[in-house]
């Protein structure tokens, strides 16, 4: 089995083009409050510390938004190096996360923090953490992007 030795830096999680939300934060224009489950999926390049070469981490996830900002998610994701695709690993990610759901009177611009538990496998399993930040912009109902970094670590054996 082929070790991966490196701490993997997600620099760049855009989400591209987030049409495939399934809801978005459903806000009370008198408070300006939201709370609601949504679904997306993404295409992130990132890199590894040690240098090297790229990569793209690809997947889909899902995150339920309560009504004071915390919130809950999972996300299942491939993540290779652009030059040999197919030596890539799966990931699997639970999250918490904080929104901040006051950061714009429209609530179309919501900040947010996350953090959790990530395992990594291929022809094993291995246990990591990840955290990051980003901001969602929701264009209208149903449609937005997702702009976030995101730092997947695991210890080296």
């Amino acid at each position: 089995m082929r070790q991966i030795t490196f701490a993997l830096a997600l620099v760049i999680s855009l989400s591209a083009a987030v049409a495939a939300q399934t809801a978005s934060p459903k806000v009370n224009q008198t408070t300006n409050q939201t709370g609601n489950s949504y679904g997306y999926i993404f295409a992130a390049p990132g890199g590894n510390s040690e240098g090297g070469d790229g990569a793209l981490h690809i997947g889909g996830g899902g995150e339920g938004v309560f009504k004071n900002g915390a919130g809950i998610g999972a996300e299942l994701a491939y993540l290779a190096p652009f030059q040999s695709f197919g030596d890539g690993i799966g990931t699997f990610s639970i999250n918490g996360s904080y929104h901040f759901l006051k950061s714009s009177k429209s609530g179309k611009v919501v900040p947010f923090v996350t953090g959790g538990y990530t395992g990594f496998f291929r022809e094993g399993y291995s246990n990591g953490v990840n955290f990051g930040a980003g901001v969602n912009y929701w264009f209208k109902p149903r449609i937005g992007l997702r702009l976030e970094f995101r730092d997947n670590v695991f210890p080296a054996r």
